[in-house]
């Protein structure tokens, strides 16, 4: 397969190397390319057919299922991809791509990396904004108790603890599931951004 050249000569870009911040959140600011990463994801060998990507993609685009595609949406992606962001990702060290073959698989460093988009859509709340919203219940619970305040002088303070480590504990598988198979390209059937709307 050939490659885009890499910016830097003295070290390929898919064996083992990290990506900058910079370069992972250019990659990862068009949709396409996410699209394109969690569809190589999931595929035997992290490698496809450029047309089969395009197709997928297409269909995601458009929120509609492949034997719904017409040819200019299947067209218009294919195109895209393959005069722009493919080369673009390939520059960058996350994907190697036969023009002539027409051929796409992410390189071993894309590969073994977990990216992970925070797709807030509908009623979804931001996990800090979460965490606030516990933190200060548990405050006025605590404030409670300590100054017996009813209704909260009702349960003990080693009651308050258990109910206190039960909301965290519940909290953190919570965000754990939605970090690692919600958010992560690659995880789910769908990339994070579809079907959640």
């Amino acid at each position: 397969m050939s490659k885009s050249a890499n910016p830097d000569p003295n070290q390929s870009p898919d064996i083992g190397a990290e990506f900058t911040r910079d370069t992972t959140l250019e990659v990862l600011s068009n949709q396409r390319r996410r699209f394109t990463i969690h569809f190589l994801k999931q595929q035997p060998g992290n490698r496809a057919a450029i047309s089969d990507l395009a197709e997928c993609v297409a269909g995601w685009e458009n929120d509609k299922r492949l034997d719904e595609l017409d040819h200019k949406e299947r067209k218009r992606v294919r195109n895209a991809l393959r005069q722009f962001h493919l080369p673009k990702m390939a520059d960058e060290g996350f994907v190697e791509f036969d023009r002539e073959r027409g051929v796409v698989a992410l390189t071993d460093a894309a590969s073994s990396a977990n990216f992970y988009v925070d797709s807030l859509t509908g009623g979804d709340v931001p996990w800090g904004i979460y965490y606030l919203g516990l933190s200060a219940l548990s405050l006025v619970c605590l404030a409670g108790l300590w100054f017996g305040v009813p209704p909260f002088t009702a349960i003990s303070p080693s009651m308050y603890c258990v109910y206190l480590v039960a909301a965290l504990v519940v909290s953190s598988i919570g965000h754990f599931y939605d970090n690692y198979y919600r958010m992560r390209l690659g995880a789910r059937e769908e990339p994070p951004e579809v079907g959640d709307e």
